[in-house]
C-alpha cells in the first residue's frame, strides 16, 4: 500500500438521501483525498480519526462530519443526506384541484397528451447522458468541417482542434480516462453489491479486500466478463481472479 495511505484506514460509507444518491463528492478535507459515490450511493475513502469529510453535490446541503472513534473501529458509516430545496415563487399552471376526486376528473380532460419537445419542434436528447470525461472526448475527436475559408481558398476546411489533440496524445489521453473511470465505476458498484456474499466463502483480511478488487479490475477481461453480467456471472469471475490473488500473494 503507497506511503501516503501508511496512517489511514479504509472508510466504506452509504450515503441516504430522497433525491438520488450517484456521484455525490467525498471529500477528505483533513487529509485531501477524494472519491465520488456509486450508483447505489455507496463509496471508499481512506480516513483515519478526527479527519474531516466533506460531502457535496447540488442537489444536497452540504455536510461535514469528522470520523470518531465508533467509525474508526468499524470503518463503516451511513451518511443521511438533506435535500437542497430552492424556494420559489409560487405559481400556478394549470387547473386548479379541489380534492373532490369526481368534481377534479370532469375538469380534466383525460383525453389530452402532455406536450413534449417534439411536438413544439424543440431539439431534445432521448440517449444516455454522458459523463464529463466522455464529453471532453467526444469534444475533443468530433470533427467540425467548416465552409469557404479552407486552405487556398473556398472549399471545406476542418476544424484544428480534432488535429491538434490527435498530435498531442490529448484524444488519447481522454481514451484511457474514460476507461479507467468506467472500470472504477464498475468495480465499486460490484464492491458494494457482492463483496459480503463473496468474503463468505472467499475470506480476506479486511485490508486486503480493496487491493483484491482493483487486482480484479485490472484484469483485460474484466469489462467483458462483469459489465452487464449476472450475479451469477460475476461471481464466478471473482472466485476465478481470488485464486490468481492468493497465488500471487504466496508468490510475493
Amino acid at each position: 500500500m503507497p506511503s501516503i495511505y501508511a496512517q489511514h484506514l479504509e472508510i466504506d460509507g452509504v450515503i441516504e438521501s430522497n433525491s438520488g444518491v450517484e456521484n455525490i463528492h467525498v471529500i477528505n478535507k483533513t487529509a485531501q483525498f477524494f472519491t465520488i459515490t456509486d450508483q447505489y450511493g455507496a463509496f471508499t475513502i481512506h480516513a483515519k480519526l478526527n479527519d474531516t469529510i466533506v460531502f457535496s453535490s447540488i442537489q444536497h446541503v452540504l455536510k461535514e462530519i469528522v470520523i470518531d472513534e465508533l467509525t474508526e473501529s468499524t470503518q463503516k458509516i451511513i451518511v443521511v443526506l438533506e435535500d437542497y430545496v430552492n424556494t420559489l415563487d409560487e405559481v400556478i399552471v394549470g387547473k386548479v384541484l379541489t380534492g373532490d376526486l369526481f368534481s377534479d376528473m370532469k375538469n380534466i380532460n383525460l383525453d389530452k397528451k402532455p406536450i413534449n419537445f417534439m411536438d413544439v419542434g424543440i431539439p431534445g436528447y432521448t440517449g444516455k447522458i454522458a459523463t464529463q470525461s466522455e464529453r471532453r472526448l467526444s469534444e475533443a475527436s468530433s470533427f467540425k468541417p467548416r465552409f469557404g475559408g479552407g486552405v487556398g481558398g473556398g472549399g471545406v476546411g476542418v476544424g484544428f482542434t480534432p488535429i491538434i489533440n490527435a498530435i498531442t496524445g490529448r484524444t488519447k489521453m481522454l481514451k484511457n480516462r474514460v476507461k479507467i473511470e468506467e472500470k472504477e465505476a464498475l468495480m465499486r458498484r460490484i464492491k458494494a453489491r457482492l463483496k459480503k456474499d463473496f468474503l463468505a466463502s472467499n475470506p480476506l483480511e479486511e485490508e486486503y479486500v480493496m487491493d483484491f478488487f482493483y487486482f480484479c479490475s485490472d484484469d483485460v477481461n474484466f469489462i467483458k466478463r462483469c459489465k452487464n453480467k449476472s450475479d451469477f456471472d460475476v461471481l464466478i469471475f471473482l472466485r476465478f481472479k481470488y485464486k490468481q490473488y492468493l497465488e500471487n500473494r504466496k508468490a510475493n
